[in-house]
């Protein structure tokens, strides 16, 4: 039987929607140059970097957004079951639908994982902690309230079908777009991160609470960096 809905009630104020769009550039482009410059001068290592890209964005968003995520607590508290029914089927089809783009890559002769993913599980199996603590913890908290509380959140107050495309783009996009500036052909690797990007947005518009949304982001990067500390 198919699962009962919500209606899609979460919304932003229209300021915390600002700075969630003011910030979002900020953390795709000016976060990095500066941690990377930090890296440079060898004040922080590499592992180190990534996690306080995602840490000063929780830092700084979650008291700024605390009573719109206090006000999503409640449709998850009050249908947890029917929300955790939608977390666990989405992530099936998340890691399904990945497999299937990887398989398809590989067989048109790319790597099976995008550089980024190479290049985290490099990063995981030399700093285990810091990427840990990044993947699981801080980045599905900023990614979730950037690209589906902000982006797709305030889109779909418009328009149903435009929020899915532009959050879904944005979202491929941010993980692929510093390694497609010197080899293009890494673009395909959205395919690989479109399962995600969509199922995210459902996961949150279904259930009308963006707690689902990341708590599906912590268990899909969890279990990926699961499997890959026990090869």
């Amino acid at each position: 039987m198919e699962q009962e809905s919500l209606a899609f009630t979460s919304r932003l104020k229209k300021w915390q929607a600002a700075v969630l769009l003011v910030y979002l550039p900020v953390h795709v482009f000016g976060l990095p140059l500066l941690v990377t410059e930090a890296y440079d001068r060898g004040l922080v290592s590499l592992g180190m970097a990534n996690f306080w890209i995602y840490a000063v964005g929780a830092v700084l968003l979650v008291p700024l957004l605390w009573d719109f995520l206090r006000r999503a607590l409640d449709p998850l508290y009050d249908r947890f079951l029917l929300s955790l029914l939608e977390i666990l089927r989405d992530y099936a089809l998340i890691w399904c639908l990945e497999l299937a783009a990887a398989l398809l890559l590989s067989a048109l002769g790319f790597e099976e994982d995008a550089a980024n993913n190479r290049e985290a599980i490099a990063l995981l199996k030399a700093e285990r902690g810091p990427m840990i603590a990044a993947t699981i913890l801080v980045a599905p908290i900023v990614e979730e309230l950037l690209f589906r509380a902000g982006l797709f959140g305030v889109l779909r107050q418009k328009n149903r079908v435009l929020a899915y495309a532009v959050s879904a783009l944005a979202f491929c996009l941010y993980h692929v777009w510093s390694y497609a500036l010197e080899d293009p052909w890494q673009l395909l690797y959205m395919l690989e991160y479109l399962p995600g990007a969509v199922l995210l947005a459902r996961c949150y518009e279904r259930t009308d609470s963006i707690w689902s949304s990341m708590l599906l982001h912590a268990l899909s990067n969890g279990i990926s960096l699961y499997l890959i500390l026990q090869v």
